[in-house]
């Protein structure tokens, strides 16, 4: 498996930004996509964004499009996720997660997963 490690959350006022990465351990060449999930409390955890490793190619929440920015740094194992304009319903827990066959949406799919980093919004 891939240890993945999250840093950078805090704490942001409404309409700010914030940038939170996740390192992964050097055995990132059997990992396909990289996916960043969040989880408010009393809710389902719900996909944020993913990057494929080799390519980088780019996916998305609807409800992220042009406010996240997912990206990856081969060299250095990290993922990053960069938030704009945020929202105090952005207020949550963010995880990391690698998956080792194929991208999707699904939590399911991943099978590594870092300890998260909370990121709070305030309005």
């Amino acid at each position: 498996q891939v240890q993945l490690v999250e840093s950078g959350g805090g704490l942001v006022q409404a309409g700010g930004s914030l940038s939170i990465s996740c390192a992964a351990s050097a055995r990132t060449f059997s990992t396909y996509a990289m996916g960043w999930f969040r989880q408010a409390p009393g809710k389902e955890r719900e996909f944020v964004a993913a990057i494929t490793w080799s390519s980088g190619s780019r996916f998305y929440a609807d409800s992220m499009k042009g406010r996240f920015t997912v990206s990856r740094d081969i060299a250095k194992n990290t993922v990053y996720l960069q938030m704009n304009s945020l929202k105090p319903e952005d207020t949550a827990v963010y995880y990391c997660a690698a998956a080792r066959t194929y991208y999707s949406i699904s939590p399911n799919a991943y099978d590594s997963w870092g300890q998260g980093t909370q990121v709070t919004v305030s309005s």
